[in-house]
């Protein structure tokens, strides 16, 4: 499969920054050019080194490239799109590593120009760091890139594509756009939405202070600020993006949250233990796929620099 000649990656945070140093790594000769909306951004991914050529407009970076990637929140991917048609070279493809499909698919498809082959992915891979600087090589190791090819899409394209993910370490899967906005509603949006509402509880209650919080934290909470402290923006744009599936998805927690309430209520062990021999399993099941890690460490990597 012929390799990209020229990669422009519109958005220059974690996803990119480790798109770029992964074909580094993976010795590829393609020329990367990125760019990012504010000039702090451009200049430290410039400092760093982190793609060939940085340039001021997202229209200044598709040009001549074959592949464009848009990694900006979702919230802004159709405007991005709108602006970077006219100058979209014939034949090359569009993708975005985004965490919501179908709203992307209906902002960004109508305004991309015949010829152009736009095939939607997403990169299940990520930490809660942010920044050109927070990008790493192995980020995207063992993890899974789902791509939702439209009907009608050239099998080359895809096949390209998808050779590109493999050599960047990912495992390739395929799915339609609202399959997987309510696989990622179970598997990430609703999971980081209860992060976000237990930390705001904690700081909501006043009977334990905010040393407490800190110094105990070991104890689980630790882990719940680790979600919470992901990009705002991008999670604010995911869940006005994927409300259908996120509120399903919430509205069956609630209910399970009902009726584990109720088993403490009643005493009823025999629930309780059940429940959770039943979830351990699934926790099991992750790690045994190759997900995560038995560590103690709870499968953090050094952040790097």
């Amino acid at each position: 499969m012929e390799p990209y000649r020229r990669v422009a990656l519109i958005g220059l945070g974690l996803i990119a920054g480790s798109m770029a140093l992964a074909m580094r790594r993976a010795g590829m000769k393609t020329e990367i050019v990125g760019t990012a909306r504010t000039e702090a951004t451009r200049a430290e991914a410039a400092r760093l080194g982190l793609v060939d050529r940085v340039v001021d407009t997202a229209a200044e970076a598709v040009a001549g490239a074959d592949l464009v990637v848009l990694a900006v929140p979702v919230g802004a991917m159709g405007a991005i799109a709108a602006e970077i048609a006219p100058h979209l070279a014939p034949g090359a493809t569009v993708t975005d590593v985004g965490s919501v499909k179908a709203a992307v698919v209906a902002a960004v498809a109508p305004e991309l120009p015949g010829g152009v082959h736009f095939i939607p992915g997403h990169p299940l891979a990520g930490t809660e760091q942010s920044g050109p600087g927070a990008g790493f090589p192995e980020l995207f190791d063992n993890r899974w890139c789902i791509l939702t090819p439209l009907p009608g899409t050239d099998p080359a394209a895809v096949s390209r594509l998808r050779a590109l993910w493999q050599a960047l370490g990912a495992s390739i899967d395929e799915m339609d756009p609202d399959h997987h906005d309510l696989v990622l509603a179970v598997t990430s949006h609703a999971p980081h939405l209860i992060a976000y509402t237990m930390v705001g509880v904690a700081d909501d209650l006043r009977r334990v202070t905010d040393s407490e919080v800190v110094k105990y934290s070991a104890a689980g909470f630790r882990d719940f600020t680790r979600i919470a402290a992901s990009d705002p923006t991008m999670w604010r744009d995911v869940f006005l993006n994927n409300k259908a599936a996120t509120l399903e998805i919430l509205g069956r927690f609630t209910e399970e949250l009902f009726a584990l309430q109720r088993a403490i209520r009643t005493g009823d062990g025999e629930m309780l233990h059940a429940y959770f021999t039943r979830t351990r399993a699934i926790r099991r099941g992750i790690v045994e796929a190759g997900q995560d890690t038995d560590a103690p460490d709870f499968g953090r990597i050094p952040v790097r620099r």
